[in-house]
């Protein structure tokens, strides 16, 4: 006879099909199909016996906000959302060596000398390995405990015993496996019967619980799709290799905002908060390159300042290049076809490269102004102003569209040594011309109905450049040619 609810489940996404086949329907993916036997009932109850009864509360009632545990970094706290709650799961991924152990050591150890029970719990390192982290980041006397181990049902038992630990790291989810699943550790069974056995022992005891996850080749987090519906807070850990500074980005968050990013630094003394990073991202700039702009955007309630820069050669190839780095490529495809369609920017012959600097990712359409002031800056050869910052979104019909947060980025700029700002028509209005207020910003600003204006000023000023012609026979210093006004042009 054989055995029953044996199924083969997607290692990607975690969809079950009765009999082995070469691709996933659900995801698409190749020879991500496992033989795995099914859950056998995790909870209490057994099939037979009856449920037990729960009292049903109404709707109505005192609401009172859910009591927090702040970690002691304030960049994990603002992401979270004010710090930890009790009985909250959260999930962290990022790529490996990016900082996620390095980072709860850090959260751990504070915790443990504000006089809260912290407990490390690593499956994949020893107990010797994770000491000689702590000793290098001048960590080695904060009274965390710290155990290696794997099953699930001991951790629960040992945790269960004295006084319930206010904060839980487990390092990491995949390594985890339960006896009440019948699979290898790292499947997408075990995960899920590892991560729904934890949640349940959270929400009974209080204990915050920090679970950390793997990240596949493409950046998506390893392992089933419902884990992260399970937990309350999806935590993601981003950042360059080739760079020191990391981000923090809640994408979900069931007791905070999702907008809210928190910024560190990587050191040899492990990561460094930075409370202003708009001051770190543009201390290394080229002033007076051509194809450079600063962007005033806006990370959640936080403004943040960033460098945008831009390069536009000619071609060798049959199809000229588009290289983003740091930026949607279809927002960088649409200010190209606005510009060749309303400001008379002929970009065909040209290979354009963009980039954000710092590693920093910016996804939201205020970038539109920077990114099309930085390709005519290059094209033209026309250095920008180093004490002008941009932000605004370009619609198809070249018109200059008004966002959101105007006064916070106008302050934000003024405070950083900016005298200039160059933002939409429609915000003139905001905030008493974007001095917040209080008319002590001081900042000159710059508004703009259309894109071709802009385009105008900037290649009036631009200079011719030596031996370098395009493919298409237009001269690379050539100034761009306005091919009418635009709908939104202002006069």
């Amino acid at each position: 006879m054989s055995r029953r609810g044996l199924s083969f489940i997607c290692q990607n996404c975690g969809a079950a099909a009765s009999r082995w086949q070469g691709k996933c329907e659900a995801c698409g993916e190749w020879n991500t199909m496992v033989e795995e036997g099914a859950d056998r009932p995790a909870g209490p109850g057994r099939k037979g016996q009856k449920g037990r009864l729960f009292k049903l509360e109404p709707l109505t009632g005192e609401a009172k906000d859910a009591p927090r545990l702040a970690s002691g970094l304030a960049e994990l706290d603002r992401v979270t959302g004010g710090g930890f709650v009790r009985g909250s799961i959260l999930l962290m991924a990022g790529d490996p060596g990016i900082g996620k152990s390095t980072l709860l050591i850090q959260a751990t150890a504070a915790l443990a000398r504000a006089g809260h029970r912290a407990v490390y719990i690593s499956g994949e390192e020893a107990a010797a390995q994770v000491r000689l982290r702590a000793e290098r980041l001048g960590l080695s006397d904060a009274p965390v405990e710290l155990a290696a181990e794997t099953s699930v049902e001991d951790i629960i038992a040992t945790l269960s015993e004295g006084k319930v630990p206010r904060l839980i790291v487990i390092d990491s989810i995949q390594t985890m496996w339960t006896d009440l699943v019948d699979s290898a550790p790292g499947t997408v069974s075990q995960v899920r019967g590892a991560a729904q056995a934890l949640i349940r022992f959270a929400k009974r005891s209080g204990a915050a619980i920090i679970l950390v996850g793997h990240v596949t080749k493409d950046g998506q987090i390893a392992g089933p799709r419902v884990v992260e519906h399970m937990v309350d807070a999806v935590l993601s850990f981003e950042g360059e290799g080739s760079h020191q500074f990391r981000i923090l980005r809640a994408v979900k968050n069931r007791f905070g905002p999702t907008d809210e990013i928190g910024v560190f630094e990587m050191t040899g003394a492990g990561l460094r908060e930075v409370s202003n990073p708009s001051e770190l991202f543009l201390s290394e700039r080229d002033l007076g390159s051509p194809g450079t702009a600063v962007f005033a955007g806006m990370e959640g309630t936080r403004p943040l300042l960033v460098e945008i820069q831009a390069l536009v050669a000619p071609t060798s190839l049959g199809t000229p290049r588009r290289a983003v780095v740091g930026w949607d490529p279809s927002r960088l495809s649409m200010v190209i076809a606005v510009l060749e369609a309303h400001c008379g920017v002929k970009l065909g012959g040209y290979d354009v490269y963009l980039n954000v600097a710092g590693g920093m990712r910016i996804n939201e359409p205020a970038a539109d102004l920077a990114a099309a002031a930085a390709l005519v800056s290059s094209l033209a050869n026309s250095p920008l102003p180093a004490d002008a910052v941009y932000f605004g979104e370009v619609s198809l019909s070249g018109a200059i569209r008004p966002v959101s947060h105007t006064p916070s980025r106008l302050k934000e700029s003024a405070k950083l040594g900016f005298a200039r700002a160059v933002l939409p028509e429609a915000a003139r209005g905001d905030a008493n011309d974007g001095k917040g207020g209080d008319g002590k910003s001081g900042l000159a600003t710059t508004h703009v109905g259309g894109l071709t204006s802009l385009v105008a000023e900037i290649a009036a000023l631009g200079k011719p450049r030596q031996n370098a012609s395009p493919n298409n026979g237009h001269n690379a210093g050539q100034k761009p040619t306005q091919g009418g006004k635009s709908r939104g042009q202002d006069g």
